[in-house]
């Protein structure tokens, strides 16, 4: 298990390498907890975001000209691993909306209109639940991320899978449809990170930032493409 300090000081490289150019948004997908539930986890998230605030208030050029998206995990505070998932309490996320303007606390999924450009963002370890329920196995473990990306398109829906496998709200179904196809899709998973152009949408996963080395995906709009990026040691 990564230490949350460790963690912090690469978050710390990261924003000091951005503050002279500010991007528009950061967004961070859950788990914002480490292992299961217990009785300190709302405790430790408190103080996890405090941490945080008090980081990004020493770059006031990133506070003002970048927003930053928070989207919940599987394993985060909330009503279990029904979907659509609502924000992060806001008891627990206070001391981060408190000190900084331009934080948003996202449903999971949660969409972003960036001048013409639709963007999905969704955390869900699907890789593992597809792979499961599968009828036919891709050949080579290398084409799961097509697979997937094709599978998610193809039923324009986030949750293609029985309602024991992904329970659903139905009432609020709508907000996992894919129809129209979005230019961007973010499937924030476990698995190692990809990124698969399918039917016009760039669909990618930038993995986990603390067991892929400290890496992350950068979207460039205009040109409508991923660049690789890693913290160095």
């Amino acid at each position: 298990m990564v230490r949350p300090a460790i963690v912090l000081n690469k978050l710390k490289t990261m924003f000091t390498g951005y503050s002279k150019v500010p991007p528009f948004a950061f967004v961070f997908f859950g788990n914002f907890t480490s292992g299961q539930s217990h009785k300190n986890t709302v405790s430790k998230m408190k103080a996890g975001f405090k941490a945080l605030a008090d980081m990004l208030s020493s770059y006031p050029t990133l506070c003002s000209d970048s927003y930053f998206l928070f989207i919940p995990g599987p394993q985060d505070p909330g009503p279990g691993p029904v979907l659509p998932r609502p924000p992060l309490p806001a008891s627990i996320v206070e001391p981060v909306t408190k000190k900084l303007s331009r934080v948003r606390m996202c449903s999971n999924p949660a969409r972003v209109q960036y001048c013409s450009q639709e963007m999905v963002l969704f955390r869900e370890n699907l890789i593992n639940k597809m792979c499961r329920h599968c009828i036919k196995f891709p050949l080579r473990s290398e084409e799961l991320h097509v697979h997937l990306a094709k599978t998610l398109l193809s039923q324009g829906h986030l949750a293609p899978l029985p309602l024991h496998a992904m329970p659903v709200y139905w009432s609020h179904d709508h907000a996992l449809r894919l129809y129209p196809i979005p230019d961007v899709v973010v499937v924030a998973d476990k698995y190692d990170a990809f990124s698969v152009s399918a039917s016009d949408c760039l669909m990618f996963n930038p993995g986990s930032f603390p067991k892929s080395n400290f890496s992350f995906k950068v979207y460039m709009p205009a040109q409508k493409k991923i660049e690789n990026c890693e913290i160095s040691t």
